[in-house]
């Protein structure tokens, strides 16, 4: 029951589609990718499969069938096979000359009975049998164009991608987000004839879109199944409207009761939702090298956790723009490596400080090993030091391949240390540590008016200022940070004041980020008009609000601000740190906020006993295992921060932080405007 189950777990999973890879065509769903890429990595895939003749491809409704030489295809996917999903597969085969099928689905039998409305109890009676996989596979022979060629479906639970031994992400459900109070208002009007939802209190499974409310089951099918590997009984606890959906849907997953009677383990899993604390998704005051990296290179393409690593400075290329997209570039996971690897998880539990001395150290090492003619240098790491060590390897392939993955993170390294964005980064945390002191002492209109003169248009920002985007962060940080506003004349009209500087703001960029895209429901500045960009700023603050009230609903964890006094400076803390002091407190008192979910009637009459009989209510703190999943994202300093917390409070502990997605400050704008929360797209 170590922490490293999630690697273990990930990696059992992989086995056995490795296991049937043996010369095939491989086709792979994003999501899935990402599990393989920090699980086992894609070159145990390309060795598992084992011929040059065959190929890794994206699955996609372009992709390129199997040729006349390639009989077999294996298709890895996270998602459920049904709809479009289904539709893609047939369209791949039937322009293929395949004789051999396999299909992989992430997803279980018993959630695609859900997803084609077949009744509990009828399911129930179905256990041992798996009829949309047998029907299916008789599909993929009539594709195939002969009956009497083989086809296999099963399901693996690929729901993983592990970052750490105390960090998993699952990338499947990168979009889930929890709910604002704006969505209580369209839940309503989908259910025109059914009694009208209050606030975000009322929400449970019953009121849910179809789609939510299915996506959220895939995801408690795959935590199901990773209790399951862990040997555990879980007790489900939630901090939150959504997390009290999903975990009140694991508690009562009707295939996991068997699975429960012989666990030998036992586990916590609480769920916490991420809108009770934007503050520390958009804050800059992580002191981690990995969440500046994150937020200065470009995205993978493909991934919602990793980036893109120029490696051309080990190429004899020129340094051109135009050459950059000649090499392949270099990521931050290092799944094979194990040098590599433990250097990465040295930078994911150090302070930037330490981490690019950490860097540093591991290239003098390895320059040492392969006998290059290095220059020590100590005290301050810059970034061209870095590049000194890192050119010594340059076109001596030997060394280069035996030190790849450290000159991948050493290279991510140097390319963050001199990115203009991690000059910003300080100025963020600058800005944020005045609004906090701003906040204690100023009303909310003064801190905006303080944000005005900020908000400038293209053609007058330098560098220092801040883009659009990031302006949405620093206003996502005062909302979030704040507690529910009143109703006041003068916060009104600062409101009004910074909505129309950053509406004409949008008119006035040259160019609209996909995100203003988004926001203004536009796709170029030319076509924007200012009426048009005031509307969207309008309901960008109809969302701002919604984030000053996420904790209106809690009666414990209602702040994240401490207000400063005479010997100490107002100061945020972590709502993630307020929960786990509050499960690991010597008193053990029952929070009002930490909701535990029963699983059936025995719990239920505890809870009811125990109002009136000494009989112990379940408690977080009971059980060796934590598993804190916050739904919507974590960044890597809140992961590191519960994993210390907990190594300090109760030693002995273990601890599992799982999430959505790992997540950078530009996340969470993208995450809040995005339109498909209620309604997720789920391939179908």
């Amino acid at each position: 029951m170590s922490s490293s189950g999630v690697l273990s777990f990930t990696q059992q999973g992989w086995e056995q589609v490795l296991a049937k890879v043996k010369r095939a065509v491989v086709y792979l769903d994003a999501a899935c990718a990402e599990s393989l890429h920090w699980g086992c990595g894609s070159t145990r895939l390309m060795e598992a499969v084992g011929s040059p003749e065959c190929h890794l491809r994206e699955f996609e409704p372009d992709a390129v069938g199997g040729g006349a030489k390639q009989p077999k295809a294996v298709f890895v996917l996270s998602r459920l096979l049904k709809g479009r999903t289904v539709e893609i597969l047939r369209d791949i085969i039937c322009r293929s000359h395949f004789q051999y099928c396999v299909v992989v689905t992430a997803m279980s039998h018993a959630v695609h009975l859900t997803a084609n409305h077949v009744p509990a109890a009828a399911a129930a009676e179905m256990e041992g049998q798996q009829p949309v996989f047998e029907q299916l596979e008789e599909k993929l022979c009539e594709w195939m164009g002969n009956i009497n060629y083989t086809a296999e479906v099963f399901h693996v639970p690929l729901l993983l991608a592990p970052v750490a031994p105390h960090l998993a992400l699952t990338p499947a459900f990168a979009s889930l987000f929890p709910l604002l109070p704006q969505d209580v208002h369209l839940l309503n009007s989908a259910r025109p004839d059914k009694r009208k939802l209050g606030s975000l209190g009322d929400v449970d499974a019953t009121t849910l879109t179809p789609e939510l409310l299915l996506q959220i089951r895939c995801l408690v099918s795959g935590l199901s199944s990773l209790c399951e590997h862990l040997g555990v009984r879980e007790e489900c606890f939630a901090v939150g409207s959504l997390s009290r959906v999903i975990a009140a849907d694991l508690a009562n997953y009707a295939p996991a009761k068997n699975r429960r009677k012989t666990a030998t383990g036992r586990a916590s899993v609480i769920f916490v939702d991420r809108t009770l604390d934007l503050t520390g998704a958009v804050g800059h005051h992580g002191d981690n090298l990995v969440e500046k990296i994150l937020s200065a290179l470009p995205q993978l393409p493909g991934h919602t956790n990793d980036v893109m690593v120029n490696m051309i400075q080990l190429t004899s290329l020129q340094t051109e723009e135009e050459n950059y997209n000649v090499i392949a570039p270099g990521c931050l996971a290092q799944s094979n490596d194990t040098t590599a690897k433990a250097l990465w998880e040295a930078l994911l539990n150090t302070k930037h400080k330490e981490a690019v001395m950490e860097v540093r150290r591991h290239l003098v090492e390895a320059a040492s090993r392969e006998n290059l003619p290095i220059k020590m240098s100590m005290g301050r790491v810059t970034p061209g030091q870095l590049m000194s060590y890192i050119q010594l390897f340059k076109n001596n392939l030997k060394a280069v391949m035996n030190h790849c993955g450290l000159l991948q993170l050493g290279l991510a390294t140097a390319q963050t240390l001199k990115h203009p964005q991690t000059a910003k980064w300080d100025n963020f945390l600058a800005f944020e540590r005045l609004l906090l002191q701003s906040i204690g002492e100023s009303a909310m209109s003064v801190v905006l008016n303080q944000l005005l003169p900020m908000i400038k248009p293209v053609t007058q920002r330098t560098n220092e200022d801040y883009s659009p985007e990031e302006l949405l962060i620093l206003l996502i940080y005062i909302y979030s940070v704040t507690e529910e506003l009143t109703a006041a004349k003068d916060l009104g009209e600062a409101e009004e004041k910074v909505k129309k500087a950053l509406a004409q703001v949008f008119c006035e960029e040259s160019e609209l980020s996909p995100l203003l895209q988004k926001i203004t429901d536009c796709d170029s500045s030319i076509n924007l008009t200012f009426h048009q960009s005031k509307i969207a700023t309008d309901e960008l603050f109809t969302s701002l609000r919604d984030i000053a009230g996420a904790r209106s609903l809690m009666k414990q964890f209602k702040s994240v601000y401490v207000p400063g006094n005479h010997t100490h400076q107002a100061s945020y803390k972590p709502l993630l740190k307020q929960v786990v002091e509050e499960i690991f407190h010597p008193e053990r008192p029952d929070s009002a906020d930490i909701e535990h979910m029963s699983s059936g009637l025995t719990d239920l009459l505890k809870t009811g006993f125990s109002m009136f009989m000494k009989v112990s209510r379940p408690h977080p703190s009971d059980h060796p295992l934590l598993i804190l999943f916050v739904v919507g994202g974590v960044t890597v300093s809140e992961a590191k921060m519960v994993k210390d917390l907990v190594a300090s409070l109760k030693p002995g502990t273990q601890v599992i932080v799982l999430s959505t997605r790992l997540l950078k400050p530009l996340n969470i704008p993208e995450l809040l405007f995005a339109t498909d929360r209620l309604h997720p797209d789920l391939g179908f």
